[in-house]
């Protein structure tokens, strides 16, 4: 009797294995394949575009579309929650945690405004994908050396004094467990510098969508939560620690916790 519901649990634990494997065979051929596919076209039409479009609106333009294609191939929900608090016509760093890979095209898609992203440096020596982002106008930031990453904070500043909003993830890297990282002073010296308003923006669900070191996007939904602006305006470097309290305060909040307002699907 033993060997007999041995070999039914082992029959069943195989058929389970097999489903598994072939749900994941079909996953990958069906939402993960495509979304290189997108990346690939995107990429190439907004690298392309970028010979007749200094000023990056045609790249931001694909990376939208691109933002768009992905999340509607894997079944991701998004939904927003405080789009009242963006000014369009105002100048502003947006300042988000960082839990997932994910978190690029959802921004993509939940801020209605043009912005750039402030990225490792590294990133911009990867063939194709450094050239996206320096023909997109994205901004290199050397981290760990700091004479270089004050001289790129600084480029970045005289960027948002020009009029261009900047995504900064102030953590500096994505976060391999369910808790945010410190954050670096860094992101916060750039906003004293360039004077303009802090947006906090909360992400959530990015991390069970694509998880960290994975390739495998899964659908869920993703729910960002845009906080009030921080003024930055005649702020000095002695207030860089305070400011950043004040908005990793503000992210962490809504980490945990629902809302009161109705968030928007997008």
């Amino acid at each position: 009797m033993n060997s007999t519901l041995a070999g039914t649990q082992n029959r069943a634990a195989s058929r389970g294995r097999v489903r598994n494997a072939l749900g994941y065979l079909l996953a990958f051929v069906f939402k993960d394949l495509p979304i290189y596919f997108y990346t690939a076209m995107c990429g190439t039409a907004s690298v392309c575009g970028s010979i007749f479009d200094a000023h990056g609106r045609w790249q931001h333009g694909c990376a939208r579309v691109w933002s768009r294609l992905i999340l509607k191939t894997s079944g991701i929900r998004l939904r927003v929650e405080g789009a009242e608090h963006i000014d369009r016509k105002e100048t502003v760093i947006f300042c988000a945690n960082h839990p997932s890979a994910m978190d690029i095209p959802v921004l993509f898609l939940a801020l209605p405004v043009q912005f750039r992203y402030l990225a490792k440096q590294s990133l911009f020596h990867i063939p194709f994908l450094g050239w996206h982002l320096r023909r997109s106008g994205h901004i290199p930031v050397e981290r760990g050396n700091p004479h270089h990453a004050l001289k790129g904070f600084e480029r970045a500043a005289q960027r948002i004094r020009e009029g261009n909003s900047v995504v900064m993830f102030p953590e500096g890297r994505r976060s391999r467990t369910a808790e945010m990282l410190p954050f670096k002073a860094g992101s916060f010296y750039l906003a004293v510098r360039s004077g303009v308003p802090i947006v906090p923006i909360t992400i959530k669900g990015t991390r069970e969508i694509l998880e960290p070191d994975s390739l495998h996007v899964r659908p869920g939904e993703a729910e960002i939560v845009i906080h009030p602006p921080i003024p930055t305006r005649g702020l000095t470097a002695e207030d860089v620690t305070a400011l950043s309290a004040r908005v990793r305060r503000q992210i962490v909040s809504r980490l945990d916790s629902g809302g009161n307002q109705a968030p928007r699907a997008v």
